[in-house]
């Protein structure tokens, strides 16, 4: 199959639309169910090389959950806490694969943005996953294959309807990539730059300290930032992204963005977050959206009189500012990358109050010694990586 015509592009009214080979070749995927968009199309392609190379940096399973052309999460295969379990709503699941546990961290980062999400999977999709990804709601997974008993489970979702893509893993793209804009055709080499530990030898600050395990988060950090609208600021911790700012036209609203992602990661984590009585009846998305609520600035949205009711059996007590920041506080060695350098130390006060020890970010700036000094204040450890990492 060399195109394949598609029902509409970005919006229904951009017609005739498909995806087709211009070297006549075939095209490397096989929709297996349902019937794909455009956009579904642009986040299947970019997940899956986000999670080809997650595989290939760090030898784990590596999963994504995409939406509007940008990463909501990205995560390794590592095993859960019982904690992480309960806040990504699978601890009723039992042992997951690590495949499974990929995509529940990668889902579970940010559940609200989430939501709709196009997948990409690094491996076959097994049972364990198929299952996570049916109670979810989600326009479609690509792979490099499916189980038999897991596209059985993805087939019963949305009245069969459920869009299902197999991809060749061993397709390779041409080295030239087009983009028309305008009735005008851009050409440039694909950004086929790899990104390993060896990306963070160049350590600039008095703190050289670099873990093995923050240079995974690290790679993390950048490959996810890699297939990102920029601007793009990426938080990562144990393995998976914690918090993405994307498509921001200043980096400290990158930075600000993602760190408020990160921080709302670690405050569902909170006692005061995992013990709150939600009613039987309540849905998944409205459990979400409440506890979104209840740990920002509108928690009256969800504790005012006639509201709590339908959601909590009884009335929590506010989560303070006070309360917040010494929860906070607590968070620690969170690692952070950035697509491009950061032109002012106010960038690492604000990921300091996140908890972020661990920096990567191309550098060049003309005030490149006071982004140092500002990290060296906090006794974090930065590297130079020399390479932007722009996407659009």
């Amino acid at each position: 199959m060399q195109e394949l015509e598609l029902k509409y592009g970005c919006n229904p009214n951009q017609k005739p639309s498909k995806i087709f080979m211009k070297n006549g070749k075939e095209l490397p995927i096989e929709v297996l169910n349902g019937r794909p968009g455009y956009i579904n199309f642009l986040d299947a392609f970019n997940g899956w090389q986000l999670v080809k190379e997650l595989k290939q940096a760090t030898g784990l399973p590596a999963a994504t959950s995409f939406k509007h052309v940008s990463p909501a999460g990205a995560a390794v295969g590592l095993p859960l806490t019982e904690t992480l379990a309960k806040i990504y709503w699978v601890d009723d699941l039992g042992e997951l694969s690590p495949l499974a546990c990929a995509y529940a961290r990668a889902r579970g980062a940010d559940r609200m943005s989430s939501f709709g999400d196009f997948i990409a999977l690094s491996d076959e999709c097994d049972a364990d996953t198929a299952r996570l990804i049916k109670r979810e709601v989600s326009d479609g997974v690509i792979a490099p294959g499916f189980s038999e008993e897991a596209m059985e489970i993805l087939k019963s979702k949305k009245n069969g309807n459920y869009n299902v893509i197999k991809i060749d893993p061993n397709y390779v793209p041409e080295e030239l990539e087009h983009k028309d804009v305008y009735g005008i055709t851009f050409e440039q080499g694909r950004n086929e730059l790899k990104i390993d530990e060896d990306f963070f030898n160049n350590i600039v600050t008095d703190n050289k300290d670099m873990t093995e395990q923050a240079k995974i988060d690290l790679a993390i950090a950048m490959i996810t930032l890699k297939y990102t609208q920029s601007n793009s600021v990426c938080f990562v911790k144990d393995g998976q992204a914690i918090g993405i700012g994307a498509g921001q036209q200043s980096r400290i609203h990158c930075t600000r963005l993602a760190g408020s992602k990160a921080d709302n990661w670690w405050l569902r984590q909170s006692p005061q977050v995992m013990n709150l009585p939600f009613v039987d009846s309540i849905r998944r998305a409205d459990r979400d959206n409440a506890i979104d609520l209840y740990i920002g600035e509108d928690y009256m949205d969800v504790l005012a009189d006639g509201a709590w009711e339908a959601i909590f059996k009884e009335k929590p007590e506010v989560f303070t500012r006070e309360a917040k920041r010494e929860w906070l506080d607590k968070m620690e060695n969170v690692a952070l990358g950035s697509d491009a350098f950061f032109p002012f130390g106010d960038n690492i006060e604000r990921a300091h109050k996140s908890g972020v020890k661990f920096i990567a970010q191309p550098g060049g700036s003309v005030r490149d010694d006071n982004v140092i000094a500002t990290c060296n204040k906090h006794g974090m450890v930065m590297a130079f990586t020399g390479i932007r990492l722009f996407h659009h």
